[in-house]
């Protein structure tokens, strides 16, 4: 198998959205931070080096939440499909896969399994337009070759 037989799928506009809100978090909470000395309004008690750090660190925790969601991505070949979502991972083998679905209104594709079970694939939005046409037609002409090579061998 060659690497061209390999499809490999990560959202597009989501990743460039979570980079930049993961960036303004880390500035704003960094400018917070660097505005918090002196007093802390009411004469009651003082912003201390702590403060500060700790401020940083929610910036830096409130990026790292964002950027969970860039984890989704889509891997296929000849003999299955891997998805991992923003929680959970799934591998399957073409076999047990009915049908790539990407329904009108739907936010993302789906695999349907032959057990009724629909996986969802978060890394192929409808918000990629053409890129999850193109990831979505690319699972589906891999997962027929695999149908058509199991049923003629």
């Amino acid at each position: 198998m060659s690497d061209s037989d390999v499809v490999r799928l990560r959202p597009g506009r989501i990743r460039l959205v979570c980079w930049s809100v993961a960036v303004a978090l880390v500035l704003i909470a960094s400018l917070a931070a660097a505005t918090m000395t002196g007093s802390t309004g009411n004469g009651f008690g003082t912003f201390q080096r702590g403060d500060q750090v700790a401020m940083v660190g929610l910036g830096l925790l409130g990026a790292l939440g964002v950027l969970l969601l860039t984890r989704p991505r889509v891997e296929a070949d000849a003999r299955g499909i891997r998805v991992r979502n923003v929680i959970g991972s799934y591998e399957l083998p073409w076999e047990v896969v009915r049908g790539v679905r990407f329904d009108r209104g739907a936010p993302w594709a789906s695999l349907e399994l032959h057990d009724d079970d629909l996986v969802p694939m978060v890394a192929l939005q409808a918000a990629d337009r053409e890129l999850a046409v193109a990831g979505v037609r690319a699972l589906r002409r891999l997962h027929q070759d695999r149908l058509t090579a199991l049923a003629g061998g």
